[in-house]
């Protein structure tokens, strides 16, 4: 017991040394992955004070020793625990005079008397923990409704500009509000000073709360808010306190996308909203794979780093996604495909946020989750990515690696980067009838192929607000998929989209939301106003196996070499590589002439020396772990 304790003071105290200066003399922030708890996948919405105060001791008792610093409250604290309220529901918030979200006093008692989360802050904080909340994008319909001024927090009352009082209803975009949340929240006008002002209150009430952490929500994605990031992250910047900004979800998200956002935030979503299903699970693996060829790991941050993150960890005690009702059910996930999930978060140094109710932390999830190997990788490897160069036999003798598969190709629908060249390809189309569409005409492997068109919708002008988007949106299109629709294309969906579902785009009935907005650039692409991306249209193959190997490497601090092999297949699978090979993929290592010895990390097993090739059988949907000394 004493040389697992001493093992741990070691860690964290080596934590404590490597811990880095920003440029401008503060602490950096998200030196590592960021790691803690969040109440999401257990809790929904629904959490209480208690609850939530019951979960954080048990963090600081159980996992704060294994770097599990953050507690976070997710969505809708500020939303009335009563009949009627729902994810989408309206009139069930409660807000301040300044329009700003405070917590629902039934569930938070502390907050009673305009302390908000002062009170909880103070008692995380005094565990030895952070804190952390949950937002939305903007401002809340709620409060648009109510008309509430704004808070100028430089002058201690109303906002005042051009010789007037500004008001919630002078900056809600309504026109933008959230496409999985509509009745909820929208985007503020950040062009203008009083878009601002409110932003800068609502971080400042955040700050003045003491918390030390934000999951900033409905802004990344398909629901793309740079100039809001933005101004956040300048915000946040200027605040005399420390506070981690995260972005979430990630639908749909590329490098290409990330590009400009991973430089303003310290942890940003990469995936849809993961849940205990394998195909979740097995959906990060390409993901993962692009960001870390892009170079994204542990990339320049907000005052420190930024870190692409592949979602909470939905294992231990969960509830369902999107229901009013606490944890009452174990994870669907099998242990071996829990493994899996927690050594791929660990190689993408991806971080850390376990989702279950602490309350039922049960060994076999404990173990698994303070795995000090995992952790050790998490925080302090170096050169994590793909290794492609493996090998995998399953009962039929049948290499995975490469194997040969005819299927039928589909197009899919997608956003990206207006700067990718993915994204050109569309061109106006004249039909008969003064008809117009706009289609894609880029790459497409069967030339013969019909190309993917849509119809341009003719405006109908019905009322005097017709006629006042008709000019604020001139020169903007909406789109349908025939001209005897009335459901225009979208470019978000109308709920949150689990990591294994592809966005597809998504037709309703045609109305003037941003979202089916679209403007055909001269350069031929398809830009939307909602998220200002890019339409593109992938080509892929219907009905292509799920299955295969895939393989992970990185380096450790100590020089030692870490090296996953994940079975995807439904069946057990022997899965190899070549020593040769792993030399080639670490070129600043002279491992040619010198001996390797081995062992693996899940069976504790000692694999002896490396001669040609390092192999093993791996069980359905599960993975293995080596770490190799060399010389």
């Amino acid at each position: 017991m004493k040389t697992f304790v001493f093992s741990f003071l070691c860690f964290f105290f080596a934590l404590f040394l490597l811990q880095r200066v920003s440029s401008e003399g503060h602490p950096e922030r998200a030196s590592f992955p960021p790691r803690g708890w969040n109440s999401y996948d257990c809790f929904s919405w629904i959490i209480s004070e208690e609850e939530f105060l019951n979960n954080a001791e048990l963090v600081a008792q159980r996992l704060k020793a294994h770097g599990y610093e953050y507690v976070v409250v997710d969505y809708l604290w500020y939303r009335r625990k009563v009949k009627g309220a729902y994810t989408d529901s309206l009139g069930f918030d409660v807000i301040d005079e300044w329009g700003r979200m405070i917590p629902d006093p039934d569930r938070w008692p502390s907050s009673k008397g305009g302390k908000g989360f002062t009170e909880v802050a103070k008692k995380v904080h005094d565990m030895g923990l952070k804190f952390g909340i949950h937002v939305m994008r903007g401002i809340s319909t709620q409060a648009v409704n109510a008309n509430t001024p704004i808070l100028d927090t430089t002058k201690g009352w109303a906002y005042e500009e051009s010789g007037r009082q500004w008001h919630a209803n002078n900056i809600g975009l309504k026109e933008r509000a959230c496409a999985w949340m509509p009745h909820g929240f929208m985007s503020v006008n950040t062009k203008l000073g009083a878009g601002k002002a409110f932003l800068r209150s609502l971080y400042q009430q955040f700050a003045d709360w003491g918390v030390d952490f934000v999951k900033h929500d409905c802004v990344f994605g398909d629901d793309l808010d740079l100039d809001e990031i933005s101004l956040v992250s300048e915000v946040l910047r200027g605040l005399n306190r420390s506070i981690l900004y995260s972005l979430s979800p990630g639908t749909s998200v590329t490098p290409a996308m990330a590009k400009n956002v991973k430089g303003l935030v310290n942890m940003y979503r990469i995936t849809g909203d993961d849940w205990d299903l394998w195909e979740d699970v097995a959906a990060h693996f390409n993901v993962t794979r692009d960001f870390s060829t892009a170079n994204m790991i542990g990339a320049p941050g907000l005052l420190g780093k930024s870190w692409p993150d592949l979602d909470m960890l939905p294992l231990g005690w969960l509830t369902n996604p999107g229901v009013n009702e606490g944890p009452h059910r174990s994870s669907k996930l099998n242990l071996d495909e829990q493994k899996t999930q927690m050594t791929l978060w660990s190689m993408a140094k991806s971080p850390l946020m376990y989702g279950g109710d602490v309350r039922k932390l049960d060994d076999t999830t404990f173990n698994l989750i303070t795995n000090p190997t995992l952790l050790e990788i998490n925080s302090f490897s170096s050169n994590n990515m793909e290794f492609p160069r493996v090998t995998g036999n399953g009962n039929g003798g049948l290499n995975w690696q490469s194997r040969s598969m005819t299927a039928q190709e589909t197009h899919t629908f997608g956003l990206t980067n207006c700067m990718d060249p993915k994204a050109k390809g569309w061109l106006n189309k004249a039909l008969d009838n003064d008809l117009e569409q706009v289609c894609w005409k880029g790459s497409t492997r069967n030339r013969y192929e019909a190309p993917f068109c849509l119809y341009k919708r003719k405006p109908l002008y019905e009322s005097d607000e017709d006629m006042t988007y008709v000019k604020q949106y001139q020169g903007k299109l909406r789109l349908l998929a025939t001209d005897a629709m009335e459901f225009c294309l979208g470019a978000s969906p109308k709920w949150k989209l689990t990591s294994k579902e592809f966005k597809r785009g998504s037709f309703s009935p045609c109305k003037w939301d941003t979202n089916q907005m679209w403007e055909l650039r001269y350069d031929g692409t398809l830009k939307n106003s909602y998220s200002g991306l890019c339409a593109s249209i992938n080509t892929v193959k219907a009905n292509a196996d799920s299955g295969g190997v895939r393989s992970w490497i990185a380096t450790g601090r100590k020089g030692e070499i870490y090296l996953a092999f994940f079975n995807l297949n439904s069946e057990k699978t022997k899965i190899s590589a070549k020593k040769s090979d792993l030399a080639k993929a670490l070129p600043g290592k002279n491992l040619t002439n010198v001996s390797w010895m081995y062992k693996e990390v899940w069976s504790g097993k000692d694999m002896g020396e490396v001669k040609e090739s390092i192999s093993m059988e791996v069980e359905k949907h599960g993975c293995v772990l080596f770490v190799l000394n060399c010389g």
